[in-house]
């Protein structure tokens, strides 16, 4: 392992951005969010996805300078063309008239368009819920996972991110999973180590259980949790983020991938709430019932999600990070 600190870890991410030909406004949005799901613990969205990155960007899935357009849908919507560029600029393209629409109607939604996608969802819902704004979002990726009963892949992992705010000096409670058993990086990170997957994350081929990562990144599938239940939510995710908004399913990106082994190319939902506008003069009162949920919550021993994250991002801002050798100097490699 080689422990960077956390501006020597930003400064690889923006370095690689810049030798590829990124704008300066994407070296910086993409670079923030590699940094906090490096510095959060976060690994395989952290530094790990500029391998991704500059491969998409050589195959030509990814427009490097793309300006996103903001458009005034309706009075509750905002919708955002990336027009083919990475959905973190996209998002912070579209975050103040959505603010601005949740704070006027309570609630607002923010549909962001032909965007490349590779980021976990709580770095956005942790943008609004510092704005006071709860927030749910949600995004198809590309056909890996196989619905219940199924043996092909057809879904995408299809995250799920919920953001409430809290009082000041409280971090946010915010959830944000996939709905296959576990994110794709992290059997990505599986073949890396050679290590095997644990079970009832992915089958073979022929629709057997399975523990070699590459077989289920190659020739198998990865497998939803709960069930019948999380393919359910998968296939939710594909309607209200894929045809909902304009935008493709995860297996129509797959489509348009065409083998390129880029990162996911569809669209994102994001839907902002204003508690002051729900609530009015009763909102403090309300949201302080929250905070007896959790207290309950933690009062049984049990924790709350993202505790583990912010645990490790207090000792990232001390010690910095720690990745393994071999990806650092796949990383440098990106700089020749």
């Amino acid at each position: 392992m080689l422990r960077l600190t956390l501006e020597q870890a930003e400064e690889l991410a923006q370095a690689i951005l810049r030798r590829h030909g990124f704008s300066e406004a994407y070296v910086r949005a993409i670079g923030t969010t590699l940094l906090a799901g490096e510095r959060d613990g976060c690994t395989s969205h952290g530094l790990y996805r500029l391998l991704g990155i500059v491969r998409t960007l050589k195959a030509g899935k990814v427009e490097p300078c793309a300006e996103p357009q903001v458009i005034d849908q309706a009075p509750g919507l905002v919708r955002v063309e990336a027009h083919g560029g990475f959905s973190q600029l996209a998002f912070a393209a579209g975050l103040p008239l959505l603010a601005e629409k949740a704070r006027a109607t309570g609630i607002a939604a923010l549909a962001i368009n032909r965007c490349v996608h590779f980021s976990a969802l709580w770095v956005e819902l942790e943008a609004l819920t510092e704005l006071g704004l709860v927030a749910l979002a949600c995004n198809p990726t590309q056909a890996y996972v196989a619905p219940a009963g199924g043996s092909r892949p057809l879904f995408g992992t299809n995250p799920i991110a919920f953001g409430w705010p809290r009082p000041q000096g409280q971090q946010p409670f915010i959830f944000d999973f996939a709905t296959s058993a576990i994110a794709r990086g992290d059997i990505e990170l599986h073949r890396r180590a050679g290590t095997p997957l644990p079970p009832g994350w992915g089958v073979d081929r022929h629709g057997q259980p399975c523990s070699d990562a590459a077989e289920v990144l190659d020739q198998g599938a990865m497998l939803a949790f709960g069930g019948h239940k999380g393919s359910a939510l998968a296939a939710m995710v594909e309607l209200i983020a894929g045809p909902l908004i304009g935008d493709l399913t995860s297996a129509e990106s797959l489509a348009f991938d065409d083998g390129s082994q880029g990162l996911p190319f569809h669209g994102e939902l994001i839907i902002a709430m204003d508690p002051q506008r729900f609530l009015g003069p009763a909102a403090e009162q309300h949201l302080a019932r929250a905070e007896v949920l959790f207290e309950a919550i933690q009062g049984q021993g049990a924790r709350l999600p993202s505790q583990r994250r912010y645990a490790a991002r207090a000792r990232s801002l001390e010690q910095g990070v720690a990745i393994p050798r071999a990806l650092y100097d796949d990383l440098r490699a990106l700089l020749d």
